[in-house]
């Protein structure tokens, strides 16, 4: 802060009070000069950029800028020294900030100015608007759900309402089919009533599927065992997909019951298998996975439709061409289709969507372009000999003894924003990365870092397996814990089983992310699981 050769005592309790103010503020304060030099900064400057202040004093403040406001901010104070045009000063924007890691973020600023000596100087601050974005983004995301949810209740009503009146005019149809069928004795009336017959089959047919959506359909439920049912149904999908699928299942041990309808259940793997191999027109694999998961109240509330409590998965994967995020929300809509005439109805997943929510379960959708899609249907654990789920809870509390620092990098900022809370109750230190690039620019600095906990399938050229080579190459015996949406089968198998790398699968509890990091972390040399020097 520039100051005069004299000062009063006055002037000195000023000062200080001053001084005062600037270190105690959680805004981050700078001054710089009329050539965009650093003249002082404050503590929260240091906290949030990432650097001292000696590193920052007498460096131009652009460093603090991404591209392409860096290049272009020595001409904004020309400018406006030269024309007197304010940009910003007095008025405070929304922009960017970088920090010394590289990370951008977004921040409030407001500028003003100030002569001393004959020379001016400009005081920018600086609010971290990060926390502010997530909560807007997660907001829009919730309203975004609930816009989904309700929609999806307003046409399930009318469908119902529809179905229910269409029935009534089908049997209208098909009863007097059947009395005119009595009087007649001709081969080619017949032949015309049976034709007839059948085309009221068939809207019969449409009818209930359609209430199936609408969730007003009988379900025949029972407590049932999801893996006879997934045994049962792939002996006959493996008959009937194909020889250009490969199929296979991943069934979890002592997966819990569930409360459902059996034939339901077949009709649900069917429709999403069919949906998988016209998805794998040149071939490809399919997976059927089952397994037990436990979703406290943070985890359920990321699936706005789950309760927290104990559920059983079933998750069906492919390696087709995946789902277009803008049309991903429109998939379980009756009717909707992206298949060419005559090759769909449209109702498949809006059955599946029906029977899940009449069940009492839930159902999202996991999928990248061009790699393939995973659906995970939910059911709630039936709750005969059912443990309570404060017991689970209590059984999977964390365990304090494992610690280090994780290097997350995931490009879904929710996720990662989940994964990093997620590991600082814990007592992790975390670093983010948004994608590949940024992974690498991490691991090339001089931050310590025990694990790299990298999803497989990201944007930007890099993806989980160019970080995991990049990362051992530069951190030689680095810890490597991998995450995917997708079945570990559909993951390269085989160079995880020779690399010793294991998969987290998403979705994953907290318990689950605790005992996959014991094992990387805190496992023994040989120890599946572990990953080698």
């Amino acid at each position: 802060m520039p100051k005069t050769a004299r000062q009063s005592p006055s002037q000195e309790a000023q000062v200080a009070k001053l001084i005062g103010i600037l270190e105690s503020a959680v805004s981050a304060i700078i001054t710089i000069d009329d050539h965009g030099l650093i003249e002082s900064v404050n503590p929260a400057t240091e906290s949030l950029f990432g650097y001292s202040a000696s590193e920052l004093i007498g460096q131009n403040v652009s460093i603090l800028m991404p591209e392409p406001y860096r290049s272009a901010h020595d001409g904004y104070i020309a400018n406006y020294l030269a024309s007197g045009v304010k940009r910003i000063i007095g008025i405070g924007r929304e922009v960017s900030g970088q920090r010394k890691d590289g990370t951008t973020f977004p921040v409030h600023l407001s500028v003003s100015e100030f002569e001393a000596d004959g020379r001016r100087y400009f005081t920018g601050i600086i609010h971290d608007l990060t926390d502010r974005r997530h909560v807007e983004e997660a907001l829009r995301e919730s309203e975004r759900r609930l816009a989904q949810a309700q929609k999806m209740e307003a046409v399930g009503q009318l469908t119902g309402g529809i179905a229910h009146d269409f029935n009534n005019l089908l049997l209208v149809i098909t009863g007097n089919l059947e009395l005119l069928e009595q009087q007649l004795d001709r081969d080619e009336q017949r032949a015309l009533l049976k034709e007839a017959q059948e085309a009221a089959a068939l809207g019969s047919k449409l009818t209930d599927q359609l209430l199936t959506f609408a969730r007003r359909r009988h379900v025949d439920t029972q407590v049932i065992q999801l893996n006879e049912i997934v045994v049962g149904v792939t002996d006959m999908l493996r008959r009937t997909l194909g020889e250009h699928i490969t199929l296979s299942t991943s069934l979890g041990r002592n997966v819990w019951p569930i409360r459902a309808d059996p034939s339901q259940v077949q009709s649900a793997i069917v429709n999403m298998a069919v949906n998988a191999r016209d998805a794998m027109e040149k071939g490809g694999r399919l997976v059927i996975e089952t397994r037990n998961m436990v979703f406290d109240a943070d985890e359920a509330g990321f699936h706005s439709d789950l309760k927290p409590g104990e559920y059983v998965q079933l998750a069906i994967s492919d390696t087709g061409t995946g789902i277009a995020p803008e049309i991903r929300d429109r998939v379980f809509e009756p009717f909707f289709t992206t298949k060419e005439k005559g090759r769909g109805t449209g109702l498949g997943l809006a059955m599946v969507y029906g029977f899940v929510k009449q069940s009492g379960g839930h159902i999202s959708i996991y999928s990248e372009v061009g790699h393939g899609t995973t659906f995970n249907l939910y059911f709630p654990r039936a709750e005969t000999d059912t443990l309570s789920f404060q017991d689970k809870d209590v059984a999977a509390s964390p365990d304090c003894q494992v610690r280090g620092t994780v290097l997350v990098v995931e490009d879904d900022e929710r996720v990662r924003q989940l994964t990093t809370t997620r590991l600082k109750l814990i007592g992790y230190q975390v670093l983010e990365a948004g994608d590949g690039a940024k992974a690498v620019e991490a691991l090339s600095g001089s931050d310590p870092i025990d694990l790299v906990f990298t999803d497989l399938v990201m944007p930007g050229g890099l993806s989980g397996w160019d970080v995991v080579a990049r990362a051992r190459q530069l951190r030689p015996g680095i810890k490597i814990l991998l995450t995917s949406g997708y079945a570990e089968e559909l993951v390269h198998a085989n160079d995880l089983r020779r690399e010793r790398l294991r998969v987290l699968r998403k979705p994953y509890s907290q318990a689950d992310l605790l005992a996959a990091l014991k094992d990387v972390l805190g496992g023994a040399p040989g120890r599946p699981g572990a990953d080698g020097p």
